[in-house]
């Protein structure tokens, strides 16, 4: 049987979007129909809550911090090949439909299929608005244009999938379907863009958040809105909303072409981050790691491995994407790679591959001075607790199962304080673990962390340098003796 993955992806679909997950009143019978026929991560998170970061860590395996991509509109570096050319130099073909984000040029990207991915079937959204007329374009770009099913981007990127799948069915591939919606303009058909005229996304008590001890870059992001009555508010966002039940229709034209054609594929099904949609009053996404924002859906089917309806309780991150496509293609996982294929959290529902998942935070934009510039932000959760280190801010402790809204602020908290410190150090131990180009003294000493080290210049007096990755880099050479290195960390 051919070795297939199907990877699925949408853009700005917060994890309760779907009814699998949660019965919001929103519609998603497709995305249901995957969750009921494989294993539903219900603690799953994004590697950085931005398009751009987050693709690069789906795409390549490795930390925004650590391939260069941590804004958007940046692209990998050079040593940082994307899983499709890994796959493509091991004689796996490998297509990519849609939204990329990742050639360092602009939304849309520049029309250009990067090596590895088949150039036959490159489509980023570039390629789509050259397919437009003039006035198209625009109409393209604003919200309430009425438009039919075929002149959306979803749409036509679902065509070339279902067409890919069809003369690939024999063939051992990675086939990417990476939509925009329901990211705004959320253009939808008329039918889809009346069910939720005028529908409320319901309203946790997250929403009525003060933000009363919280770091005060998130009171400048919520503006005016840190003043604003909150009673009887009501969510509403429907151009989102539809967008997100017409994408679901696209995604079902994919599945039954894979049930049709390609029955034994690994399918898999993610966003690139969530929406606040007002909760902590805050807009949009950015640089927190509250679950409205930096948890996201991930389904997956992998047929005679995942028990149909099985929920995995544990956390799980974007960062295992890249190895788990390696290994279920059966091509080397590369040491190096900071994750590790999630095939033993499908084999069973309560396997866990990591004890904890990290998300960070650079900057949102690189051609924009605003959404608060330069914010970075490293955080980790292991189940229970959620610790959030804004450098330029106030920090952040949430004890989970007690404060799931994430309302109060524990990072002061004496009764908390080893359970904090101990996340603190696996978080710093995890900036020297990848190499984090902005690891240094000062995550450490923090104003809570009584016990923090001395200020040093030197920080830890290590060399870490990177692992092997033989067939695109060779290995790395002692800057002391020129010779090739014995062991990758070691006293400077």
């Amino acid at each position: 049987m051919p070795k297939q993955t199907v990877l699925l992806m949408t853009d700005s679909t917060r994890w309760d979007m779907l009814n699998c997950y949660r019965q919001t009143g929103i519609r998603t019978p497709h995305l249901d129909r995957l969750a009921e026929t494989g294993t539903r991560f219900e603690r799953a998170y994004t590697c950085q809550p931005v398009c751009a970061p987050a693709r690069s860590a789906l795409f390549t395996g490795t930390w925004p911090h650590s391939n260069g991509v941590w804004a958007n509109n940046l692209a990998p570096g050079l040593d940082h090949p994307t899983v499709g050319q890994r796959l493509a130099d091991a004689g796996v073909a490998a297509a990519y439909i849609g939204k990329w984000h990742l050639d360092g040029t602009d939304y849309f990207g520049n029309g250009r299929c990067p090596d590895g991915w088949d150039a036959d079937y490159w489509y980023d959204m570039r390629r789509y608005l050259e397919e437009l007329g003039e006035d198209e374009r625009v109409a393209s770009r604003a919200p309430g244009t009425e438009v039919t099913a075929g002149f959306t981007y979803a749409h036509r990127c679902s065509d070339r999938a279902v067409d890919y799948i069809e003369a690939h069915a024999d063939e051992d591939f990675l086939l990417v379907v990476s939509y925009d919606e329901p990211h705004d303009p959320g253009l939808t058909p008329a039918e889809y863009a009346e069910m939720y005229a005028d529908f409320g996304f319901p309203v946790d008590e997250s929403v009525h958040d003060t933000l009363e001890g919280k770091p005060e870059h998130q009171r400048v992001w919520a503006g005016d809105r840190i003043d604003e009555d909150r009673t009887g508010i009501r969510l509403r966002n429907p151009f989102l909303f539809s967008g997100q039940t017409f994408v679901d229709a696209e995604i079902g034209r994919v599945l039954d072409a894979v049930d049709a054609h390609a029955p034994g594929a690994t399918v898999v099904y993610t966003s690139d981050h969530g929406d606040a949609l007002g909760a902590h009053r805050l807009t949009a996404k950015g640089p927190v790691m509250y679950d409205e924002i930096a948890r996201v859906p991930l389904l997956v089917r992998r047929p005679g491995v995942t028990e149909p309806g099985s929920v995995n309780p544990h956390p799980a991150s974007h960062i295992d994407m890249t190895p788990s496509i390696l290994e279920w293609a059966g091509v080397e996982v590369p040491e190096f790679l900071p994750g590790a294929p999630l095939t033993p959290a499908l084999a069973d529902a309560d396997g866990r591959v990591a004890d904890e998942v990290f998300v960070e935070f650079g900057r949102y934009e690189v051609d924009h001075d605003g959404f608060g510039g330069f914010q970075p932000m490293r955080g980790v959760f292991d189940g229970r607790y959620k610790l959030v280190v804004n450098l330029l801010s106030g920090d952040e402790l949430y004890a989970m199962a007690e404060d799931p809204d994430e309302l109060r602020n524990l990072i002061e908290d004496e009764a908390h304080a080893a359970a904090r410190d101990a996340l603190h150090d696996r978080l710093l131990a995890w900036m020297d673990e990848t190499r984090d180009p902005f690891r240094g003294y000062y995550w450490a000493r923090r104003p809570w962390r009584t016990d923090a080290p001395a200020a040093s210049w030197a920080g830890s007096g290590m060399t870490r340098q990177r692992r092997d990755d033989p067939r695109y880099q060779p290995r790395m050479l002692d800057y002391a003796t020129g010779l090739e290195m014995t062991d990758h960390t070691r006293v400077k």
